[in-house]
């Protein structure tokens, strides 16, 4: 592995999606580094710990780079182990809670950590379970394509990132997302499907700069029509004027990550959030 590139490993007592957001949003400022992410979730002791402290170890000495470390474990003694890996650990909520500590004049209440930030006192976790399951049954147009309960329904030609969308949306905000993947026949006829007529003030669509979805379809299908520079121009010329035919509000997401592309979403869409408490 070279200098340019890194390993990442988010690690938590919980599902590590925490970590995960605060840690991308801190990489994303790192241009010309790739990361290779790890997540390491449901860390709840300090046997665990002793077995991710070696596995942390064991992929800097495979990568011959030391790993970089995000950690949301609250629980001290866990906490203390971890930090024994031989990597950059980055304790994300020691700092924040000895802040918080300091200026509201009391110790945090962390017996019985694990429980803290989980289903039993969380009120919104039920709300984002629900949603991530109903992005799951809603994906890409199949299964289930209940466009009535959903609260967005994201629409784009392939691989402009609807599903992680959808996903974040669920797990972060409670938002039901589903996503619909625009083909050739509705794009040649420049109609939106039926089914999604009776839903049109929901939908919010994805494009993408050609030369950077076609990277992407390259990387999926190599050589093949749908990786094309004239397919992938095609479609996103038929799909930005499809959403200006009928005023669906979109977004050029080359550039954006994934927390910027969904606050977007919120913000457009005016959708209520359902985020950790």
């Amino acid at each position: 592995m070279t200098g340019s590139e890194r390993t990442v490993c988010f690690v938590s007592d919980r599902t590590g999606v925490t970590a995960e957001t605060l840690g991308h949003s801190l990489l994303s400022l790192f241009g010309g580094v790739t990361f290779h992410t790890v997540t390491m979730p449901f860390v709840l002791d300090t046997v665990q710990a002793r077995g991710v402290v070696a596995r942390i170890n064991a992929l800097g000495e495979e990568r011959g780079v030391k790993p970089i470390v995000f950690c949301t474990v609250v629980d001290q003694d866990t906490r203390a182990v971890i930090k024994q890996a031989r990597a950059l650990v980055i304790d994300l909520l020691s700092t924040l809670l000895g802040q918080l500590e300091a200026e509201l004049g009391k110790q945090a209440e962390v017996a019985g950590v694990p429980a803290m930030h989980g289903a039993t006192t969380d009120p919104s976790y039920s709300a984002r379970i629900d949603a991530t399951n109903f992005v799951l049954a809603n994906d890409d147009g199949a299964g289930a394509r209940d466009y009535r309960s959903a609260n967005v329904v994201l629409i784009g030609v392939s691989r402009t990132g609807k599903t992680p969308t959808s996903l974040y949306l669920a797990l972060q905000y409670g938002v039901f997302a589903a996503n619909y993947p625009l083909a050739d026949e509705e794009l040649e006829a420049g109609r939106l499907p039926r089914m999604l007529l009776p839903h049109r003030e929901k939908l919010y669509g994805l494009i993408l700069k050609a030369d950077r979805l076609q990277q992407i379809r390259s990387e999926r299908r190599p050589g093949s029509r749908y990786a094309s520079p004239q397919q992938v121009q095609y479609e996103l010329r038929a799909a930005q004027a499809l959403f200006d035919r009928f005023g669906v509000p979109y977004l050029d997401v080359t550039e954006c990550s994934i927390e910027e592309i969904a606050s977007r979403i919120m913000d457009q869409m005016a959708l209520a959030r359902h985020a950790r408490s």
